[in-house]
């Protein structure tokens, strides 16, 4: 199978680093030309992609409009996979379905990263022991999902969620992109300065992810703003609970807030049977 990778940031580049340790051979594209030849003298990629024709598989790690951008441009191999590695789904499938394909498309999102960005962030061992979610919808040819699958599991994935575009964006805005805003908001606040000898794992947690990209999240959070706006409107409505618990004195009200609280996260499920998603094992130990 030959692949080429499009796009090598953190993402992008650790995809190519942990498809070579599987033993494929893997070319890559990318608009900075000095990210691509740091990638060609560092053993990265084993070329670079000139015509996308010649990929059985291409995986583009590029934000939402540059993947819909490289998608309508480039020429591909008819037939061939055509993956994305975007954190919102529902709108590239819109973009994507919009107009008869040659190829075969599959949404993916790799659920890994770090607080940094760009190729000397990225690491064969990124996905090892990770998620990723693999979107299905009624387009969605089975050989090209189960291709997928696969090399999600020679690059390291633990497990594979599989579910459609509107359940992935509607989780995503709760366990990723709420937090992100979260923790931006959280150190707007004069009393992070000076702070040493202050701090524990909770401050470390909350502050950690404040400093990712604000024009990809920006763009993340208006693509997925139907969902989001509830998750921020739910958040808003439990702090002001708080805020006015304390704010009249109110020790009881206050305590009972809290447990709510702490009652819903202990009964909350982690796995839980349901008709909208299918968990896929992919490794027993790695």
């Amino acid at each position: 199978m030959r692949i080429c990778v499009a796009g090598l940031g953190i993402i992008g580049g650790s995809i190519c680093m942990s498809l070579k340790r599987a033993g494929y051979s893997v070319d890559g594209w990318n608009r900075s030309k000095d990210t691509l030849q740091y990638c060609v003298d560092n053993h990265i990629i084993d070329g670079r992609a000139e015509n996308f024709a010649d990929y059985d598989a291409v995986i583009i790690a590029l934000p939402p409009e540059a993947t819909i951008d490289f998608i309508n441009k480039a020429t591909f191999k008819d037939g061939a996979i055509v993956a994305d590695a975007c954190g919102i789904k529902g709108w590239m499938e819109e973009k994507v379905y919009a107009k008869e394909r040659n190829f075969r498309y599959v949404g993916c999102h790799p659920m890994a990263g770090k607080e940094t960005s760009g190729i000397k962030s990225a690491c064969e061992t990124l996905f090892d022991g990770a998620s990723i979610v693999v979107v299905e919808a009624p387009q969605t040819d089975p050989d090209a999902y189960e291709t997928i699958i696969s090399l999600a599991r020679d690059m390291g994935f633990k497990l594979a969620v599989k579910c459609s575009a509107e359940v992935h964006d509607r989780k995503i805005a709760y366990t990723s992109q709420l937090c992100h805003i979260i923790s931006n908001c959280y150190v707007k606040n004069d009393e992070i300065e000076n702070c040493l000898g202050f701090t524990g794992g909770s401050f470390r947690d909350m502050t950690r992810i404040s400093r990712v990209s604000p024009d990809m999240w920006t763009s993340l959070y208006m693509k997925n703003s139907g969902t989001l706006v509830g998750d921020i409107d739910n958040l808003v409505d439990n702090l002001i609970k708080v805020r006015d618990a304390i704010a009249a004195g109110d020790e009881k009200g206050l305590e009972e807030v809290l447990a709510g609280g702490v009652e819903r996260s202990r009964n909350a499920t982690e796995v839980k049977e349901s008709p909208e998603i299918e968990l896929i094992r992919l490794q027993d130990k790695r």
